[in-house]
């Protein structure tokens, strides 16, 4: 892209305070600033101006889910299927790791955050070791896609190196880097984070898929074969991930979509809901709730928004390549953004101070034509970390990771 291309987008689009200290930057930095701006989707800051409109939803009704009875007394035909398909090399992994540890007192990748008491023990490594459970049990590896973004990439990267892949066969991992959107204050105009480039932020964990394709990621899918993606959130040590069992019974009930669900331990827990919107199946989050719908009862007298989900989900290949055709709904959020003041000063601050914009894995599950809630064992599967200490912490996390007999 030419100085006066870009020109001419900034202005099209009331950006070209972009372009403030282009005279000042080397060749370089011209350059990569160029090839930013040729890169960015600016058109998204236009929805800034009807977000009030954005997160309306539809007619609320409940959706049932697979509980554990059923999923016992079915265990052995599910895990049959299950194993059937993972070793034909159906199903892969995608693992989202572009956050950082900032919320816990780091800044390196939140996956390379060391939980280990008396050893070290990485948060990556354990979900290694959770995959490595199913490549032992299956006799065949499991492809593991690692999304990272441009703020993690090469840490990420090396530090995987650095610890041999924790045991995993490296020529089943590939690592990929998630799109960026642009961060803007309150009346839509990108922030500066430097005096050559713009502040970007991950375009959220709905972009996955769409990141995959842009980076050539889905040549591997396709040309293995591939049918089920499983993808889950770095977060959460105890999670299992290509379980057999689950895929088994996504692929018996012929669900486009199988997500991994607790039953909630407080009607306000902090959780997004499975549910239907519209007839079609979606998640209602906990802030989104109203006290009807959480007191809300089914026929057997149990709450009807009882299932949480815990960001495990499985999709079907060929239904994730209609969901990307169609337009994901976009998630303008509040947040804290650093940027350059009109010195050109570093500016970190202490509240928010503008959006960022996010497309949402849940928004893809309301454009699949249906989806299977699927029960697991709280204390089994879901040890979070978010915070450092408290609820779904570091803590909270050790605590279940012990009682799972992991030595720590």
């Amino acid at each position: 892209m030419t100085y006066a291309e870009a020109y001419k987008k900034l202005e099209k689009y009331g950006q070209l305070h972009i372009l403030k200290y282009y005279d000042e930057l080397s060749e370089d930095e011209k350059k990569e600033l160029l090839q930013q701006i040729e890169s960015v989707d600016l058109s998204v800051i236009e929805l800034c101006k009807d977000k009030s409109e954005l997160a309306k939803k539809g007619k609320i009704e409940p959706l049932g889910a697979m509980q554990l009875d059923e999923i016992e007394a079915n265990k052995e035909e599910f895990t049959a299927i299950g194993l059937d398909a993972i070793r034909k090399g159906k199903v892969a992994a995608v693992l989202l790791a572009g956050g950082m540890g900032t919320r816990l007192g780091s800044d390196d990748p939140k996956g390379m955050y060391n939980i280990g008491l008396t050893k070290d023990i990485y948060i990556f490594e354990r979900i290694v070791r959770n995959l490595l459970d199913v490549v032992d049990e299956a006799g065949v590896w499991v492809h593991l896609f690692v999304m990272t973004s441009d703020k993690n990439h090469d840490k990420t990267v090396a530090f995987f190196e650095q610890m041999n892949y924790f045991g995993y066969n490296k020529e089943y991992v590939t690592f990929f880097m998630q799109d960026m959107a642009p961060a803007v204050d309150y009346d839509g105009h990108v922030y500066m984070e430097a005096k050559g480039k713009m502040s970007m932020s991950p375009n959220g964990n709905g972009g996955w898929f769409s990141s995959m394709d842009k980076c050539g990621v889905l040549d591997i899918v396709r040309k293995n074969r591939i049918e089920w993606l499983n993808v889950f959130a770095v977060d959460n040590v105890l999670q299992r991930m290509a379980d057999p069992c689950f895929v088994g019974a996504t692929i018996a009930k012929d669900c486009a979509v199988g997500a991994k669900v607790v039953k909630k331990n407080a009607p306000d827990e902090k959780v997004g809901v499975m549910c239907l919107e519209d007839g079609r199946p979606s998640i209602v989050e906990y802030y989104e709730l109203t006290e009807e719908l959480m007191n809300a009862k089914d026929e057997k007298g149990e709450p009807a928004y009882n299932f949480g989900v815990i960001l495990n989900y499985l999709f079907r290949v060929a239904d994730l390549e209609e969901i990307v055709k169609k337009s994901m709904p976009l998630h303008i959020v509040e947040k804290k953004i650093s940027y350059i003041d009109e010195n050109a000063n570093l500016v970190k601050p202490e509240a928010p101070n503008g959006y960022k914009f996010e497309t949402l894995v849940l928004d893809m599950i309301h454009l699949a034509k249906n989806c299977l809630p699927f029960e697991v064992v709280r204390e089994k599967e879901f040890a979070p970390i978010k915070n450092k200490t408290g609820i779904d912490s570091v803590e909270s996390a050790r605590a279940l990771l012990q009682k799972n007999g992991v030595t720590l």
